[in-house]
């Protein structure tokens, strides 16, 4: 089970803005988990993958004011994994429909949609302002006999409850191994069966073809493989696109346009952003 960093953040004044900022430019150099405190943020990437010099350019790139240090420690996978799921993965409600919970809670409310994760560090629990955005989305439109791509799936948890919601075959893409292996536990824990989870990249794509996408990653991917995605969608699918800030919408729909995906509409969570396009021909 991987090591993990824990890179603890001090910003000076605290502000959830700053917070927010942060969370963005970390993650679109692979930072998969984020805790707010009142002092700062904590962030946490797989120890093999951190690059002190990376989150120093990051910083220096910083757009405010603020004042940030910040120290770094290495945590123990299995010791992270236990500590995770106990202090900061809480059941989450999403517009009293759906509920999403690991398999140690208890006090679960009572509603159509009841999903069970482990997360152990992939990312996708529903906290996180995209995955909540997306599993609205998912529960308002129509996904019966839909064939649906989870493109970075993480825990899987945008393809179970695409399946609870009446999908026809879901496909579950993530490059970690460690999330393909978290998604497919997942898929266990919810009994479907109609998921196939593969682990890699856009190189998975070729020959298939999806009526409804979710790529749930960040700004630099989503801008290199958008072209990916479009080649595996039909007239009329829909792809929803997120894991980037409101202000890198801009980028986001100049690239959807010269891919021919009209867009329809974005929804905003603390200045995360989910938008939907619609392939016009």
């Amino acid at each position: 089970m991987n090591d993990y960093a824990e890179v603890n953040i001090k910003i000076k004044p605290y502000n959830e803005v700053a917070t927010d900022i942060l969370s963005a430019m970390l993650a679109d150099i692979g930072f998969e988990s984020f805790v707010s405190d009142s002092n700062g943020l904590k962030a946490y990437i797989p120890f093999e993958s951190l690059d002190l010099g990376n989150i120093e350019s990051i910083f220096s790139d910083y757009p405010m004011d603020n004042l940030i240090t910040f120290d770094v420690s290495r945590i123990p996978g299995e010791n992270w994994n236990k500590e995770w799921e106990k202090n900061y993965f809480k059941p989450v409600i999403i517009g009293n429909r759906c509920v999403i919970h690991s398999s140690f809670h208890n006090d679960i409310p009572d509603v159509e949609y009841d999903i069970k994760i482990d997360p152990e560090m992939a990312f996708g629990t529903g906290s996180h302002e995209t995955t909540y955005l997306l599993l609205e989305e998912i529960l308002s439109i129509d996904l019966n006999g839909k064939t649906v791509l989870d493109m970075g799936c993480g825990t899987a948890i945008l393809g179970i409850l695409a399946s609870m919601r009446g999908a026809s075959r879901v496909t579950a893409i993530d490059i970690d191994a460690f999330a393909h292996k978290n998604a497919c536990k997942n898929i266990t824990l919810n009994n479907v069966s109609n998921i196939t989870v593969k682990q890699g990249g856009v190189e998975l794509l070729d020959m298939e073809s999806f009526d409804v996408i979710f790529a749930n990653i960040n700004r630099n991917i989503l801008l290199n493989d958008m072209k990916y995605y479009v080649s595996c969608m039909h007239r009329n699918s829909i792809i929803y696109f997120s894991g980037f800030y409101s202000d890198d919408l801009i980028l986001i729909n100049e690239e959807a346009e010269r891919n021919r995906l009209a867009f329809e509409y974005k929804t905003v969570r603390n200045k995360w952003v989910v938008a939907k396009y619609l392939k016009i021909n």
